[in-house]
């Protein structure tokens, strides 16, 4: 068949199809409308007959040419409106790309070949172990609960040094919270900001029948002190490390405050952990050496004994570990580095109860409840290091105080590194408040519930740690 065969069959299939479609026919190219004709050469452009006629490059194109008497068509249809020597206007309309066919058959099987393909060991034997390593340092922290149960491979990553060093580079935003609580205080309880959830675990190789008090965090590692001020314990909550500390050259029966800080980035470069006693007495564990030693002696500036506040957390910053003390009033600070005592005279706010510290990037803070006649409110002041004097920075809100008013309010404070969480207890109530200091936003706590009902937990003590999973006690 010759061209002109095929080209008048096509011109009859498109006429057929113009009657069905009730357009105008093409045998009057003149008084075709405009719109019309965008309809048209859209319905022209479906025939794969015309596909094969005329080929541009790659590029299968039909010509079709319109005779315009008015110059009315200025329209670019279903492809380029052009014009040859002779001035004659053409459409030139490109074929639409091919449709993909729907695939045949099962899809389930198509689906479970495609994961086949996906999973290859051939493929995923050659994957990059540091790429591979980066990646699952990433996860949440939630998913380190389960990661040493998928397989030996992902178990031993725990104690792998590049894999130590792949979590130290992810930044840690907010810590997590550890305490202990007034209903279950051999078990302990873990709050993720993040997620507003609490997690029920348990250290299992801590002695039975002794109650351990979280004191002190660095690294991931929490340091326990048990009841009776006898021992010292160190352990990652995530992993279950743990570690019995040597016994201490001084017997003290009395109560203590404990610092704790590292000797590099993470935990892997060991840590330090120092006890103070209000008579002076006081020790630093270096896990380096597994030992305690004596600390440097007290300048003569500073009169004993000390009138600690054992209820406020120590601070440490770069080398340095604070200690709060209250009569004086101020701060005792010890350098690590150098083995150098030094004391901040600061008188406290007035109408202040119970206060801590707290740090936030380098700078240190005061958080106490200020209570005047009914009257409570938690406040926050900096310290300023030229003058020696608390400058208020941020208050809880207004609403929140009026709550408190009337009420003999106790105060314990959790975290005391960037994010504060709060425990606010009397007779009848019981409230956890968070605040973030780098954006000074306040945000309630949900409640701490018993893991086998619905029974409310009160919180007696803890601490805030960043959490990390590799850490070794």
């Amino acid at each position: 068949m010759d061209e002109a065969a095929v080209l008048r069959q096509v011109v009859r299939q498109i006429q057929e199809h113009c009657q069905l479609s009730a357009s105008p026919s093409l045998d009057r190219p003149h008084q075709i409308n405009p719109r019309q004709m965008r309809t048209l050469s859209l319905s022209f452009c479906v025939f794969p007959l015309l596909s094969g006629l005329i080929s541009v490059g790659f590029i299968p194109v039909v010509l079709l040419y319109v005779l315009e008497f008015n110059n009315s068509l200025e329209y670019d249809f279903c492809g380029l409106l052009m014009k040859d020597k002779s001035g004659t206007k053409m459409v030139e309309v490109l074929e639409p790309p091919p449709c993909k066919r729907q695939r045949r058959g099962n899809p389930a099987k198509a689906i479970s070949s495609i994961s086949s393909d996906i999973m290859d060991q051939q493929i995923w034997k050659n994957f990059p172990e540091d790429l591979f390593e980066a990646v699952i340092a990433r996860l949440p922290t939630e998913s380190f609960f389960k990661f040493r149960t998928v397989c030996r491979k992902w178990n031993s990553l725990l104690s792998s040094r590049s894999f130590s060093h792949q979590i130290a580079e992810v930044p840690q935003l907010h810590p997590w919270f550890y305490a202990v609580t007034h209903e279950n205080i051999a078990k302990g309880v873990m709050y993720n900001p993040a997620r507003r959830k609490w997690h029920h675990i348990s250290i299992p190789f801590l002695p039975a029948k002794i109650v351990y008090l979280p004191v002190a965090s660095a690294g991931g590692l929490i340091c326990f002190l048990d009841l009776a001020h006898k021992n010292f314990y160190v352990s990652n909550p995530l992993t279950s490390s743990f570690k019995e500390l040597p016994p201490r050259s001084y017997r003290v029966w009395s109560r203590v405050a404990v610092g704790m800080i590292l000797n590099g980035k993470t935990a892997g470069n060991g840590y330090k952990i120092m006890w103070l006693g209000c008579n002076g007495d006081h020790e630093i564990y270096d896990s380096v050496h597994n030992s305690w030693t004596h600390c440097a002696d007290f300048p003569p500036s500073i009169k004993l004994p000390f009138s600690l506040n054992f209820r406020s957390q120590t601070v440490s910053t770069c080398r340095t570990i604070y200690f709060m003390h209250t009569e004086p009033n101020g701060i005792l600070a010890y350098d690590v580095a150098i083995g150098v005592w030094k004391q901040y005279l600061i008188p406290s706010p007035l109408h202040l109860t119970d206060h801590t510290l707290a740090e936030h990037e380098g700078q240190i803070l005061l958080v106490g409840l200020v209570t005047k006649n009914a009257a409570n409110c938690v406040y926050i002041w900096e310290m300023q290091k030229m003058t020696l004097l608390w400058k208020e920075v941020d208050r809880m809100p207004n609403i929140w105080c009026l709550e408190l008013y009337g009420k003999h309010v106790r105060m314990t404070c959790l975290g005391n590194h960037g994010l504060l969480m709060l425990s606010l207890r009397s007779k009848r109530m019981n409230r956890l408040v968070m605040c973030n200091l780098a954006t000074k936003e306040w945000q309630r706590v949900p409640e701490c519930l018993h893991p086998h009902g619905k029974k409310r937990q009160t919180i007696a003590c803890g601490t805030a740690l960043h959490p990390f999973p590799t850490a070794l006690a």
